[in-house]
């Protein structure tokens, strides 16, 4: 399965070891992460990085992977550029599982998941139901 995984940097090394269980899976994961890592280049200033053709080729990488993999997984709490990634998702009819985290501050919108769960176990449980079972993580909707 094709997964996105939209979160916040402040989550690098959670996603990072997210990605790697995911993939020992089997599934490819579309990595944000791996794709434009601008962390610690001291010559990095985003307001300046912003308006470069690297910036737009991360901007498509990323609103690609969420509106044409087969699942999105919300990794929380993360900002306003995740927040984008999923409602395109789900503008996509793309299923979202939400991670929930302490501190989670969304609203309304809190229902483009299809799922919301509280650990990785669970997670983990959902996509393994879904592959074996063809369980639809449309459910919530």
């Amino acid at each position: 399965m094709k997964i996105y995984i939209a979160s916040s940097w402040r989550n690098k090394h959670g996603v990072q070891m997210l990605t790697t269980i995911l993939r020992e899976k089997g599934h490819e994961v579309i990595s944000w992460i791996e794709n434009c890592n601008q962390e610690g280049n001291k010559q990095f200033i985003f307001e300046e990085w912003i308006n470069t053709t690297e910036a737009n080729d991360c901007f498509n990488f990323d609103i690609i992977g969420a509106t044409t993999s087969d699942l999105v997984i919300y990794y929380g709490p993360a900002g306003k550029d995740a927040c984008v990634e999923v409602g395109a998702a789900w503008g996509s009819g793309i299923p979202i599982i939400g991670i929930y985290a302490k501190g989670e501050d969304l609203g309304l919108m809190r229902k483009c998941m299809s799922f919301w769960v509280d650990n990785v176990y669970r997670l983990l449980e959902l996509i393994d139901l879904y592959m074996t079972d063809g369980t639809t993580l449309h459910s919530q909707k």
